[in-house]
């Protein structure tokens, strides 16, 4: 059954019309009046609902059962990723979601391609989290990753210095003497993941991050792409 984010307050019984994003949605798969979809607004479980009127660029709907399902992973992992070229950015954003990610802010650093800021930042940002919200649709999540704006390392660590760290603070590095991710991770619930883009963080960059926090680690012998490098951690995490 065709799955649908309606970031609207869902009851049991209530007639609402979909936002536009799924209505266009409900439209293009051809959809009629007595057909069934499923709704989750990203509060926890979700709706069964019922077509009941297609207009020429709205669509209602009638909300039935609520199921308390969550597929969410048992570790919560927070990303902090290094912005890579676009294709390759909304790719890592599409397969993050899939593996369960919580969040993600993409940082820009000094060796990203891609450089944002002001409005252009703005509708990059709109546009990812439009990516994890169909991610969240296709893969049966019932929460959708949020993603954060962009900003700098530096600005991302002034906002969440080591003195107000919650759970485990990891950075991919392949620095000598990195630890092994199944060593540092053990039982922790909690965990931020800091990866570089293409070329990877300066030394100045991991410096900040060990500064603040961040335990170095190393995902073996083998040197992953940018957008391949936080996927491989997240599905070791969250699988």
């Amino acid at each position: 059954m065709a799955r649908f984010f309606c970031p609207l307050p869902l009851h049991t019984g209530d007639a609402v019309s979909l936002p536009p994003s799924a209505a266009r949605h409900v439209q293009v798969l051809r959809l009629q009046p007595g057909d069934g979809i499923t709704l989750f607004n990203g509060e926890g479980g979700e709706y069964a609902a019922t077509v009941t009127r297609m207009g020429r660029s709205d669509v209602d709907v009638s909300i039935g059962a609520h199921t308390p399902l969550e597929r969410e992973a048992p570790c919560a992992v927070h990303v902090l990723a290094g912005i890579t070229a676009n294709e390759r950015m909304d790719w890592l954003v599409e397969k993050a979601t899939e593996l369960g990610a919580a969040s993600l802010t993409p940082i820009t650093a000094e060796r990203s391609v891609l450089k944002l800021k002001g409005e252009r930042a703005d509708k990059k940002g709109a546009h990812w989290q439009a990516v994890a919200v169909a991610a969240s649709e296709q893969c049966g999540r019932n929460r959708v990753t949020r993603i954060d704006p962009a900003c700098s390392l530096a600005d991302w660590l002034a906002r969440h210095p080591a003195t107000v760290q919650t759970g485990l603070r990891l950075v991919l590095s392949l620095s000598v003497g990195s630890q092994a991710l199944k060593t540092a991770v053990q039982a922790h619930t909690h965990i931020t993941l800091l990866s570089g883009p293409e070329g990877g963080l300066t030394p100045a960059e991991e410096a900040q991050a060990l500064a603040a926090g961040f335990l170095p680690v190393s995902l073996g012998p083998r040197v992953l792409r940018a957008e391949t490098a936080p996927l491989a951690v997240l599905a070791a995490l969250t699988l």
